[in-house]
């Protein structure tokens, strides 16, 4: 038998290998699928892939290539323009098309066809195996030995092709068109119909040029993002972590109490918790109103921009500790009681016990966590939204003070329309954190050093 490429201890036979050492039907095989299958008794296997290619040209015909020809233009270009006398405008007429639906079908279009390159190249590997069978005077596998295979040693793609399929569907394809739109000039034209076009790569420049208030704008915001992000992240953990030690000391009591108390905060839903925070402190809130009463005056707590940054901050910490107080009370459970005891006998203190031990086992356990929780920080829309609604506003800009990157899209696209813009922001966000995640969960001892506490 010709060897194939061994990965993950199976063979795999590329299709340049099954193209050059195949036999006549498997080349053919490649024109007309399955026929490789058919002509040496896999009836089933071969009316399949036949089955799927005449299904991809019936696709193709009526609506791939011509969802493929709006692909210049997004149908921009095919509108004709006419002076209406009564009403005193130019008006759309001819073929009506919307750029947000053709662009989704070109999109719908590229995926198809992958998938059809995708079968493509399994019909031709298939017909090659069976060549490979018939060389070494085996017979070539019964539509019921297919089947046994997939529910034994394929077992895993049987069960991971619906969620697979889904995860394409739903989170692929809406990523990729989405990104797409990054690189149209979106504009309403009307109520009815919505046209753009390709502009390349001038949205980038208008978010990281700083001649403008997108700009301007995005800089702005992507700077207190960062800082929001560090913070709340930095404050949670280390607070988290403080608070789980004091619980799980000998000497506290009622440990199971305390924890009740901290963990009540996740137990209330998020948005009731924010929602009742905002009221009471309001300019006129209960805050304020009892501070007015005892002569101290009100606080502006939303109204400034340094008071509302740090108000959200201090109250994601209230709904935020408690997660990771529940991570390291775990933990500290854990750790090995050898270690203390042979750190105890050496002599060393509570502190250096700390810092040699209790904090080094929590970093690398937490390491993946804190990677999680700097994340979800960055793209924490509930507690700025809930809270703040990213104000106080700035004239003249559409992002108010407290607005992070995630929030500043949401109204652009939401509120105005502007989704090439916010799919811009989208994709640097997306920058931003996958160089932040991937940098420092490589550089932590959780990867490089998987077995430094077993």
């Amino acid at each position: 038998m010709i060897p194939g490429v061994v990965a993950n201890d199976q063979v795999v036979y590329p299709v340049t290998l099954a193209w050059r050492d195949g036999s006549a039907l498997t080349k053919l095989s490649a024109v007309v699928l399955g026929l490789g299958n058919l002509a040496r008794g896999q009836i089933l296997k071969g009316l399949g892939f036949l089955l799927l290619q005449i299904l991809f040209i019936f696709y193709m015909i009526v609506f791939g290539i011509p969802n493929l020809r709006f692909l210049p233009t997004l149908g921009w270009a095919i509108q004709e323009e006419v002076w209406n006398e009564e009403k005193g405008i130019f008006e759309y007429v001819g073929e009506s098309h919307q750029s947000i639906r053709i662009l989704l079908a070109i999109v719908s279009t590229v995926f198809v066809i992958a998938g059809f390159i995708l079968i493509w190249r399994a019909a031709i590997r298939s017909s090659y195996i069976t060549d490979l069978a018939i060389r070494d005077g085996e017979k070539p596998s019964t539509a019921r030995e297919d089947l046994h295979q997939l529910a034994d040693r394929q077992l895993h793609r049987s069960l991971m092709f619906l969620p697979a399929l889904g995860v394409l569907l739903f989170t692929i394809l809406p990523l990729v068109y989405m990104i797409s739109m990054a690189f149209t000039n979106y504009s309403r034209v009307n109520d009815k119909l919505v046209l753009f076009d390709w502009v390349g790569l001038d949205n980038f420049r208008l978010v990281l040029s700083t001649d403008n208030t997108i700009g301007q704008t995005f800089w702005s915001v992507l700077g207190w993002t960062l800082i929001w992000a560090v913070f709340a992240t930095g404050l949670n953990y280390i607070f988290g972590i403080l608070l789980a030690l004091m619980i799980e000391r000998k000497d506290t009591r009622a440990k199971g109490f305390w924890r009740f108390c901290f963990v009540l905060t996740i137990a209330v839903p998020q948005f009731v918790s924010l929602l009742f925070m905002r009221q009471l402190l309001q300019p006129n809130g209960a805050v304020n109103n009892i501070l007015a009463g005892w002569g101290l005056g009100r606080l502006p707590f939303f109204t400034d921009a340094t008071w509302a940054r740090i108000t959200v901050i201090v109250i994601n910490c209230w709904v935020g500790i408690p997660y990771t107080l529940l991570q390291v009370s775990g933990i500290l459970k854990n750790i090995p009681a050898e270690l203390y005891e042979a750190a105890r006998i050496d002599g060393a203190g509570g502190m250096v016990i700390f810092r040699k031990i209790t904090m080094p086992y929590i970093f690398f356990v937490t390491t993946p966590y804190l990677i999680t929780q700097f994340t979800g920080n960055v793209n924490n829309f509930n507690v700025i939204y809930l809270l703040s609604g990213g104000g106080p506003g700035v004239v003249g800009r559409t992002a108010g003070r407290t607005d992070l990157l995630v929030t500043w899209l949401f109204k652009l696209t939401v509120d105005q329309d502007y989704y090439n813009i916010g799919a811009v922001i989208g994709i640097f966000t997306f920058v931003v954190l996958s160089i932040v995640a991937l940098v420092t969960y490589r550089r932590s001892g959780s990867y490089m050093d998987e077995e430094g506490f077993q």
